[in-house]
């Protein structure tokens, strides 16, 4: 039973875990989500978003935890979609990965203003997945993260990363008996899905990246350099700081909506109970993406080639993004020289985080129109 991916109860698999649990079902049961007919939308794959309001009350919730290579570290899966179906064909479904330092279970599915991102996907008629990398969120934390970081090499490499991916979609597609799915990586989750994508291009549909990273040329607002540690710890206050860099100062007071902020800071610093026992409380992160930082993207060496992906792809950035600027962006669009076809749109006053921003609708209705358009090469 040991390699079997199993479902467990979600109010017992963390301490915590209850209580954002029946937080998140409140969410739900209000009912406040605006989204895209589930039943419309499984009819009619081949027509863009359709607009009628399908209530996230309507949705149904299941969590899974699959082994990892290191005993008694599970991997955390999410799993929404329209309540009743069961069936859904492989362009109906989609598996989200995060960044370098933050989960996908407080961001993609954290309920702003009554909708999650995933609540929105899972609207417009797609089985929507999430997984959280382990080190990270409701995932196990290595051992080595319990010891100090220098006693252990960086955690959490890219490789590791596309291979946990690779892991989540074979279940996935085992699960809903398809052959390929849609994915969506944020950040340094652009680098994990490319690189899976790269060389598992048969099992992929259609690929969204959001804020890709690609060589920079400017410093990154992760640290570096030196003798780099198994994982780092973040603060609240530098979180925040970090969200906000680059943002002209008259638009910084309504970029987030009011509460969104500590909202979504409760949820993320809540998935590491060690590091909320500390003073100030901190979250901790692995560093496996630093160190790939270093060793390739500030040292001009791609990591993986992006020319090997060979499906449609979407990216999709914001213009005052400081962690992965608008010219890593465009210059990686130029590198996908074998993408059937490819789109990148530029969002207006947002930041790497306008997914949670008051920008954030222009984002889904962007990466949900990518996803649910007929191939417009077929309309040719």
């Amino acid at each position: 039973m040991a390699d079997r991916p199993m479902r467990t109860d979600p109010d017992a698999a963390r301490p915590g875990r209850g209580l954002a649990r029946r937080e998140l079902v409140g969410a739900l049961a209000a009912g406040a989500a605006v989204a895209a007919s589930a039943a419309q939308a499984v009819a009619a794959p081949a027509v863009a978003a359709p607009v009628v309001a399908a209530p996230a009350a309507q949705l149904t919730t299941d969590e899974f935890r699959l082994p990892w290579s290191e005993p008694g570290v599970e991997i955390y899966v999410r799993n929404k979609r329209p309540a009743g179906t069961e069936r859904f064909p492989g362009d109906r479904i989609l598996l989200y990965v995060h960044g370098s330092t933050y989960p996908s279970s407080t961001a993609f599915d954290l309920p702003l203003g009554g909708m999650s991102a995933m609540d929105y996907l899972a609207g417009l008629g797609f089985d929507v997945y999430c997984v959280d990398l382990p080190g990270y969120g409701l995932s196990g934390r290595p051992a080595a993260m319990d010891a100090p970081p220098a006693d252990n090499p960086p955690l959490m490499r890219t490789p590791d990363a596309a291979k946990v991916v690779g892991q989540v979609v074979d279940f996935i597609r085992k699960r809903r008996n398809v052959e390929k799915i849609d994915l969506m990586g944020w950040s340094w989750g652009t680098s994990t899905m490319g690189l899976y994508t790269s060389t598992h291009n048969d099992a992929v549909n259609r690929l969204v990246l959001y804020a890709p990273q690609w060589l920079a040329r400017t410093p990154g607002l992760i640290g570096g350099g030196g003798t780099v540690g198994a994982y780092r710890t973040v603060s609240r206050d530098s979180a925040r700081a970090r969200w906000l860099t680059g943002v002209p100062e008259d638009k910084k007071a309504d970029l987030i909506p009011a509460g969104w902020f500590d909202q979504w800071a409760d949820a993320t610093f809540a998935t590491d109970p060690v590091g909320a026992k500390r003073s100030p409380p901190v979250l901790r992160a692995p560093n496996g993406t630093v160190a790939d930082k270093d060793a390739y993207w500030a040292a001009g060496k791609p990591l993986y080639d992006p020319g090997e992906i060979r499906v449609p792809v979407l990216i999709i950035h914001a213009e005052w993004d400081a962690d992965l600027p608008s010219y890593q962006a465009q210059e990686y669009f130029t590198k996908l020289t074998h993408a059937p076809y490819k789109r990148f749109v530029e969002l207006g006053e947002g930041t790497h985080t306008v997914m949670m921003e008051k920008n954030r609708m222009q984002f889904l209705h962007a990466v949900g129109a990518f996803l649910t358009e007929a191939d417009p090469q077929a309309l040719n």
